[in-house]
Formats: C-alpha cells, sequence, structure tokens
C-alpha cells in the first residue's frame, strides 16, 4: 500500500495551524500588556498595581515568547513548504 502522495503530506503538515495559534497566542499577550498599562492600573516598580493587573502580566509573559515561538516555526515552516513547491 502506497504512502501519501508528496503534495498531500505538504499541504496538511501544520503550518497554518501553527501560524494561526502563534499569532492569535501573540496578539493576546500584546492586548493583556496595552490592557495592563492602560485599563488596568499600571505597573509600579513593585509590579502591577491591582489583582488583574498582575492576571494581565502573567498572560502576557506566557502568551507573547510561546506565541512567538510558534508563528516563528509556522513561518519557517511555510518559507521551506514554499521552497520545496518552487524546486518540483
Amino acid at each position: 500500500m502506497p504512502g501519501p502522495s508528496n503534495q498531500s503530506a505538504q499541504s496538511d503538515d501544520g503550518t497554518r495551524e501553527l501560524i494561526q495559534w502563534g499569532g492569535s497566542m501573540l496578539g493576546a499577550g500584546v492586548l493583556a500588556t496595552i490592557l495592563l498599562f492602560t485599563v488596568l492600573g499600571g505597573v509600579t516598580h513593585t509590579g502591577a498595581s491591582t489583582n488583574a493587573g498582575w492576571f494581565a502580566v502573567i498572560v502576557a509573559l506566557t502568551c507573547i515568547p510561546f506565541g512567538g515561538m510558534l508563528l516563528t516555526l509556522g513561518l519557517a515552516k511555510w518559507l521551506r513548504n514554499r521552497r520545496l513547491a518552487r524546486k518540483a
């Protein structure tokens, strides 16, 4: 029984999902940072001013790095797939 064709394997390798979720997570982290500084009381030298501010700090410090890594991986895979498609 032959394996999946090269074209179908490339079209369903998770690149689209990596870019979508990476961008969404990065956007959530940036939104949390903006809300922290504008709506949720800001930050002092000892940290956030409110409990919601601390939650925004946690969300931002989790989503920005992880979302950035997912988005970077997705873009790298997209560029690789594009290069392989041009060779074929």
